[in-house]
Formats: structure tokens, C-alpha cells, sequence
């Protein structure tokens, strides 16, 4: 077989399913500039907490159509109501707590902004405005860095940013670069180790 022939090898967690293998080879990894963008994710990643990815992944669509396109100015807006509505919604993860957390999640988002903090500057700053290439071949589930950006976020008044569930965040948003040495996706050899 040649090489044109032969499968991509990706990361094992993309698996065998067709939408986890599009996200793998599109989105997880590929470096994230754009503070809402950056904001909407985190936030999709509070609600995995205790589940998989693949489950919010697959309601990805619904969670944007409940959450007014992840607008932060909208959700900031939300009321009691607005809770009620989506915690009826079948579409998404029915959360009371992580509901909460999003709403808290685009006012603390806002409050950055007010402030002249840029999400993005911010996030970034964590690990020297490059992606961190992991060269040992394990992947941890934090780092000293998703440390420091989950303290720093809590300090702002965000939830479920704990540094395992920031740490995941920080791999999909492309902050640090845990592709497998095989994976086809893997960059090469420029990033901060």
C-alpha cells in the first residue's frame, strides 16, 4: 500500500466515529485567536465536565441555538426565565449549575472586557503567546500552566474551570499541542516544548 493509500493516523481518542474524527482533524488543536470563540469553548468544556466530549460535541448545534450563538452580551442578559427555558430544553446537558456558570461565565467574560482585558491576550499570556508542544509522548490531564489559568479565571469569577477540565480546554483551543508523535495533525517541531 502507498502512502496515499494508507489511513490517517490520528490521536486514539478520535476513535472510529466520523464526528469525532472531524473534530480531531479540523478544530482540537489548531490554535484559537478569537476571544469569543475561546469564551464559547471553555464554556462547552465546563459542561463536559463529567461527561464525554463526544456527547457535547454532538449537541454542540443545540447548545448554540440555546445560548443566543454563545453572544456573552445576551447571555450576560439572562434571567431566572432564561434558566427555566434551558433547563427544559432536551437539546443540551440540563444542568442547573453549569446553566448557572455560563451566565456567570459571559459576565465575567464582559467585566474583562470592561476593564480592558482582552480573553484572548489573557489566555494566551498563560503560555507565552505560543503553543506548548508536549515532546514526552504522555498527556497529562494539567500542567503547571492550566494551574495558574484556572485560578486566574476563578479569580474573574468564572466556574467549572477547574485545571483538568482547563487543561482539556487549553489542548482543544491549540494553547499546548498534545497530538500524538504518529498523528498526522502533529506540528512540526517550532513550538515551545
Amino acid at each position: 500500500m502507498d502512502k496515499a493509500q494508507r489511513p490517517r493516523r490520528r490521536c486514539a481518542w478520535a476513535g472510529n466515529d466520523a464526528q469525532m474524527q472531524a473534530y480531531h482533524d479540523e478544530e482540537w488543536g489548531v490554535p484559537e485567536r478569537d476571544s469569543r470563540a475561546l469564551w464559547e469553548k471553555l464554556m462547552l468544556d465546563g459542561f463536559q465536565a463529567g461527561l464525554s466530549w463526544s456527547i457535547i460535541l454532538r449537541k454542540r448545534a443545540a447548545f448554540r441555538r440555546a445560548f443566543s450563538g454563545f453572544d456573552p452580551a445576551r447571555i450576560a442578559r439572562y434571567t431566572a426565565r432564561d434558566v427555566h427555558r434551558l433547563l427544559a430544553d432536551p437539546g443540551i446537558v440540563r444542568s442547573r449549575a453549569k446553566i448557572e456558570a455560563t451566565i456567570a461565565g459571559a459576565r465575567a467574560f464582559l467585566a474583562m472586557q470592561s476593564a480592558g482585558e482582552d480573553f484572548a491576550d489573557f489566555v494566551w499570556s498563560f503560555v507565552g503567546d505560543r503553543p506548548v508542544r508536549n515532546l514526552t509522548g504522555r498527556v497529562p490531564t494539567q500542567s503547571a500552566a492550566s494551574v495558574a489559568l484556572s485560578g486566574a479565571l476563578r479569580a474573574r469569577g468564572f466556574k467549572f474551570v477547574g485545571p483538568v477540565i482547563v487543561y482539556a480546554w487549553m489542548q482543544a483551543c491549540g494553547l499546548v499541542d498534545d497530538h500524538a508523535r504518529d498523528c498526522f495533525r502533529r506540528r512540526p517541531r517550532r513550538g515551545r516544548h
